[in-house]
C-alpha cells in the first residue's frame, strides 16, 4: 500500500502539472518547428506553387468581393486549432498551423486577389515528406467557411 505522504505528493505533482501546462495551441510532446520557407508572400501577383504535393496544397477560391472574403478567412483561420496568425494586411494572411501531438508547424497563406476576383490559398509543410493530408484538409475547412 502506497504510504499517504506518498500518495500527497503524488497529487499535488500531477495538479502542478495540469496547472502549469501549456495552452492547448502550444501542447505537443515536440516542437518540431523547421525553417521559415523562404518562398512565402506574394510574387508578381500570386503566391508560390507547391514544391511538392505530398505536403502542400494549393487552392483557387472564386470571389466577388476579395478583399472582405480575406477578411473573414482570417477570422475562420485564427479560429482554427493550432493556428496562431503572424501576418495581415488587407489583401494577404500569413498564419501558422502547429500539429497538437508532435509539434510540426505548417504555413497558411491567403491572398486577395482582386484583379482575378479570387482568393489565392497555400498551406505547406515545413518539414516531412507527407502531410498526411492535413494542408488540404485545412484549405477545405476554409473553403466551407467562406461559404457559409
Amino acid at each position: 500500500m502506497i504510504p499517504l505522504r506518498r500518495l500527497l505528493l503524488s497529487l499535488a505533482l500531477a495538479w502542478l502539472v495540469l496547472v502549469a501546462a501549456p495552452a492547448p495551441a502550444q501542447a505537443s510532446l515536440l516542437h518540431l518547428e523547421g525553417p521559415v520557407p523562404e518562398d512565402l508572400g506574394v510574387r508578381e501577383a500570386s503566391l508560390a506553387p507547391c514544391p511538392s504535393p505530398a505536403h502542400c496544397a494549393r487552392a483557387n477560391w472564386s470571389s466577388a468581393e476579395p478583399v472582405a472574403d480575406l477578411a473573414r478567412l482570417a477570422d475562420a483561420a485564427a479560429a482554427l486549432e493550432g493556428t496562431s496568425i503572424v501576418e495581415r494586411t488587407p489583401t494577404y494572411l500569413h498564419a501558422t498551423a502547429t500539429s497538437r501531438l508532435f509539434g510540426f508547424v505548417d504555413d497558411l497563406e491567403l491572398y486577395a486577389d482582386a484583379a482575378s476576383a479570387r482568393i489565392q490559398a497555400r498551406s505547406v509543410s515545413r518539414l516531412g515528406d507527407s502531410d498526411l493530408g492535413v494542408n488540404a484538409r485545412r484549405l477545405e475547412a476554409l473553403r466551407l467557411a467562406l461559404r457559409d
